[in-house]
This record gives C-alpha cells, sequence and structure tokens, in this order.
C-alpha cells in the first residue's frame, strides 16, 4: 500500500504542541546519533539478546544461579543435562603459547635449566635468553653462544615460573618447524586452570560460579584435545584464554581446588561443554548452532541471566553497502528478513538485492558484521530514489520508494544544495511511495531520533522551452528564473554528440534571444547551465524550417 507524507500544515500544527516554535522543521535528530554516509542504501538496525554463540552453559546466568543458592553441581546440571562429574584421565596437558618466526625471548627470576634433542641438560643463569630458529645460547656459564638440538625444554628451578611474554608455571618446550619457533607450555592439568578460569570469568563473582567454570573450562580442554598434534590446547580463544601466573587469583585457584580432578561425562565420553558470556534468557542447542545433535546441549531456559550487561543490546546501525561488502553480497540490498531456529534465534538471513535473493547463515552473519550474537531482529530505514535516475525538470514530480520496518518516529528530512537539513514530515512504517517535487538538486533521507539513513539525490535541472527557432535567432524561456545563467544553442552531428554553435545567457525575466547563423534542415536544441544546485537542462531538440 502507497504511502504518502502528510501536509506541511498539518505537520506544522501537530508539531506546535511540542515545539515552542510551531511549525519548526528541525530534523529528527537534534543531538549525536548515527548518520549512515549518502549513498549506503537501505540501513539495517540489529537489535538483540545474550553475547556469544550461547550453547552450554551461560556464565551470566551461572552467576545468578549461585546468588540464588545453586551450588555448582546444580548448575553444571541445568546447562548440561544428563551428565555426570567423573575423575579426569589425565593430569598434565600442553599449550600452544607461541608459533612465529621472530625470536624468543625466555627469562626466569632464578637459575634454570635446558634439556636439548639429545637428552643432555644444560645450566642457564637467572635472567633472560633470546634465541631465534637457529636455537645458539649461551648455557653452561660459556658466555660463547651453542647451537642446541631441538627439541629445547626449558625448566625453572624451585617450581619458579617462566617468563615468556607473561610467566607460567611448567616447562616450555621449543621447537623449531617450517623454520618458526613453536613454544608450548607442559603444565598440570590444575595449575593451567589456574590460569585459565580467571581469564574466562570476573573473580569476584560467587565461589559457586566459578567452581562451575573450573569443572567446565576442565572438560572442554580435555575434550577438545587436537588429535595427533604435537600440543592439546590453544592459549587463545580457539580453546580458552589461558593468560598463566599474572591472572591467576586466589578465589579463582579455591575453586580449581575445590573442584580438583572433576570432569562432566555423558556415556563415559567426557562432556564437551561449551560456555559463552549470555545466553539473553535461553541458550543455543548445538543441533541449532552446528547442526550437530548432542544430548547434553539442548536449549534450555536461563532465567538469571538478565543481570547480564550484553542480556539486551542494540539497535546496532548497518549499512546495506557494509553487508554486501562484508558478506561478498552482488547487487544492491533491498530488503533484509531473518529466518528463526526453534530457540527463536536466527537460523539464516533473506537478503534481497536487486539482482537476486540470499540466504546468508545467521553464524556467519554475526561474525562478519561483530555482532554480539545470533539472537537478533532487524529494523529497517530504506529510501530510493527513481531508477533510472536522471536529471527530473524544474516543475516535475517524482516518487521515492523504500520500506520502512519496526521503527515509528520516523521522518523524511530533505536538504537542497547549499543547504541544511530540515524535516518534510513524518513517514508510517511500510512500503514506501513519497511524492516530492523538488525546487532544486535535493538530497532526501530517512532519519529517527537515533539514526539517519544515507541519502538519495534527486538532480533537478532548470526547465527549457524554444518558442522560436529560426535561420537566425532563437527565442525562448526558462524555469525556474535563472538570470544571468549560460544558455548555449547546440547542433545534433555524428548520431548523439552535440556541439555548440552560440551562446547567451537568461534575460531577468527569464527568457532569451540568441542570434545565431543555422543551417535549414539541421536538429538544435537550447541547453541552460546555471550551476548553483541545478543539473543542465535542455529544451526538446527542433529542426529548422526553411
Amino acid at each position: 500500500m502507497a504511502r504518502r507524507l502528510i501536509p506541511l500544515v498539518a505537520l506544522a500544527a501537530a508539531l506546535a504542541a511540542g515545539s515552542a516554535a510551531a511549525g519548526t522543521r528541525a530534523p529528527a535528530c537534534a543531538g549525536t546519533c548515527f548518520t549512515a554516509p549518502a549513498g549506503s542504501g537501505a540501513l539495517l538496525l540489529f537489535s538483540g539478546h545474550g553475547y556469544g554463540h550461547g550453547v552450554g552453559m551461560s556464565q551470566y546466568g551461572a552467576y545468578g544461579y549461585a546468588q540464588h543458592g545453586s551450588t555448582f553441581e546444580q548448575i553444571l546440571a541445568h546447562y548440561y543435562p544428563g551428565t555426570t562429574l567423573g575423575p579426569a584421565p589425565v593430569s598434565k596437558i600442553r599449550v600452544l603459547l607461541v608459533d612465529r618466526k621472530e625470536a624468543l625471548k625466555l627469562s626466569s627470576e632464578v637459575p634454570f635449566t635446558v634439556r636439548d634433542g639429545t637428552g643432555r641438560r644444560h645450566t642457564v643463569a637467572a635472567g633472560t635468553v633470546s634465541f631465534g630458529p637457529g636455537l645458539r645460547l649461551a648455557v653452561d656459564g660459556d658466555p660463547a653462544r651453542q647451537q642446541l638440538t631441538a627439541p629445547l625444554t626449558f625448566a625453572a628451578g624451585k617450581g619458579a615460573p617462566l617468563t615468556l611474554t607473561r610467566p607460567y608455571r611448567g616447562q616450555i618446550q621449543v621447537d623449531v618447524v617450517d623454520g618458526k619457533l613453536r613454544a608450548i607450555d607442559i603444565v598440570g592439568l590444575e595449575q593451567y586452570l589456574y590460569g585459565v578460569v580467571p581469564s574466562e570469568m570476573p573473580s569476584t563473582w560467587a565461589p559457586e560460579a566459578l567452581k562451575a567454570q573450573a569443572v567446565a573450562a576442565r572438560s572442554y580442554a580435555l575434550a577438545t584435545r587436537q588429535v595427533a598434534a604435537p600440543f592439546d590446547v590453544f592459549s587463545d580463544t580457539r580453546s580458552q584464554m589461558y593468560l598463566g601466573v599474572s591472572n591467576e587469583s586466589q578465589a579463582a585457584t579455591a575453586a580449581v581446588d575445590l573442584t580438583k580432578g572433576q570432569v562432566l561425562f555423558y556415556g563415559g565420553t567426557i562432556a564437551k561443554t561449551f560456555f559463552s558470556s549470555t545466553s539473553g534468557g535461553r541458550t543455543e542447542s548445538s543441533q541449532d548452532w552446528t547442526g550437530t545433535p548432542l544430548p547434553y546441549l539442548v536449549s534450555v531456559a536461563d532465567p538469571y541471566d538478565s543481570i547480564s550487561p550484553y542480556h539486551d543490546w542494540g539497535p546496532v546501525p548497518v549499512t546495506a553497502r557494509t553487508v554486501s561488502k562484508k558478506l561478498k553480497v552482488r547487487g544492491t540490498i533491498l530488503d533484509a528478513t531473518t529466518v528463526p531456529n526453534p530457540a527463536g534465534r536466527v537460523a539464516s538471513l533473506n537478503v534481497l538485492t536487486a539482482l537476486d535473493q540470499v540466504q546468508i547463515p545467521g553464524t556467519k552473519l554475526r561474525t562478519a558484521l561483530g555482532l554480539r550474537s545470533t539472537w537478533f531482529s532487524i529494523d529497517l530505514l530504506s529510501l530510493a530514489a527513481p531508477s533510472p535516475n536522471p536529471p527530473v525538470a524544474y516543475g516535475t514530480t517524482v516518487t521515492l520508494g523504500g520500506a520502512i520496518r519496526g521503527l515509528t518516529g520516523v521522518m523524511l528530512e530533505e536538504r537542497p544544495t547549499g543547504g541544511t537539513w530540515e524535516a518534510v514530515g513524518p513517514v508510517a512504517p511500510g512500503t514506501l511511495q513519497l511524492t516530492q517535487k523538488p525546487a532544486s538538486t535535493t538530497d532526501y533521507r530517512l532519519a529517527t531520533a537515533t539514526a539517519v539513513a544515507g541519502s538519495v539525490r534527486i538532480r533537478v535541472a532548470p526547465a527549457v522551452t524554444v518558442t522560436s527557432l529560426t535561420s537566425t535567432q532563437v527565442v525562448g524561456s526558462e524555469l525556474p528564473l535563472l538570470p544571468g545563467a549560460p544558455v548555449a544553442v547546440q547542433q545534433q552531428s555524428a548520431g548523439t554528440v552535440w556541439t555548440t554553435v552560440a551562446t547567451g545567457s537568461v534575460a531577468a525575466d527569464g527568457t532569451f534571444a540568441i542570434p545565431v547563423t543555422l543551417t535549414s534542415g539541421g536538429t538544435y536544441r537550447v541547453s541552460v547551465a546555471p550551476g548553483a544546485g541545478y543539473a543542465p537542462g535542455s529544451s526538446a531538440p527542433q529542426i529548422v524550417v526553411p
């Protein structure tokens, strides 16, 4: 259904009640708001719930359960239904710390040792050693560097940490692979968790939440160990954040110690205990997330997740141009609608373009646009100029298309060349057909109090009329009145090529009379190119009659 603007008289009356100056035409956004660049297409406004993939334990939800008296066992049973606690089958873990070509700097506050690939042990003085892929080190009290055989295993005395960018417990093994240095921390599973738990959950949170995090982190590490690799886990979000000794805390260490060696099992196998910051009120199932169902990773209610600052988020404005670029979508995006999965999150996004309709997985969209989660809805501000969009003659009516979805309080705004943005009138949600008659080249845009979509431009040219065309004179007029505007009499040749044969200017009353010498039977037109907010305008071609 077509939508039309209310008359400006009615708009002025409506605004008078809320404005000191009745009939004000102030823009919708009077303060700080997101303003999309001109020509960036539709503006998509994403609003949603949660932070992260939402599968398994919600950390804020677990904190909420702990605040309401739940034990860590009860918290884990809620988020991983059907699992049972059991003993971890291993007590050590290998963590990849570094994999790079640059030299490594390894240090210890106490003397330490290095065992080379032949099994020989060397002593290293307290301090810092630096070496590259050649593995040349000063050892055994000899200042001259010796080339050692890989791999090298460093260990500090008296259980002191070794520092490699930051201090770590355990031993650090260094090898050379494809010309790059690879450093792996070989550390006890519990000592590894000392550095993981406070890196994944604030240590100030309730003890039972920290215990639940310790068991989930321990289980996840063992369930997702790299198969047939020289290390078990990464030290970053590819596995879990592991920030070593400097990030340890007394509360997190206590939670690890009080759950020592406990992991979650399902059917005799360690459970993949995924977790994320915030579910938004209901967790995601593994079936909907990856397509692989796991009976202990189902969607469950998460009533206490509401304490998270990320429980609700948005609106996040993203232009259609950005979506096209990030997701490599061809053609101008006209609209985007979501397809929900059973848990209410976005399974996919249907993108309508001028060329095609494309379906994008929700997880891919979230990653590409940096959204907090896949649980979101999309509001839309879309305004489009006619297609094609050549200059229109002065006095011509144009129709702007587009759509508004999910938003109220939307205004159409205009800015003539050299002017400022002013409100034209409110626009109701739905499919748009907005009729306008611009007096000069004018930009139009849709705006709310917090977001402004990219503008579109309607170019206006003078309306040029030739009243007399003879072999010696061309007489006519143009609108609007543009005294002094340059006038060119042009002859058509070589198909569509127009060549200027005489010039003049517009008189004060908008007319022109230009002496010429024209060829009988030739095709001519008059062009007026005033600039200053107007595109060049031309009369209809005429043939000189003998």
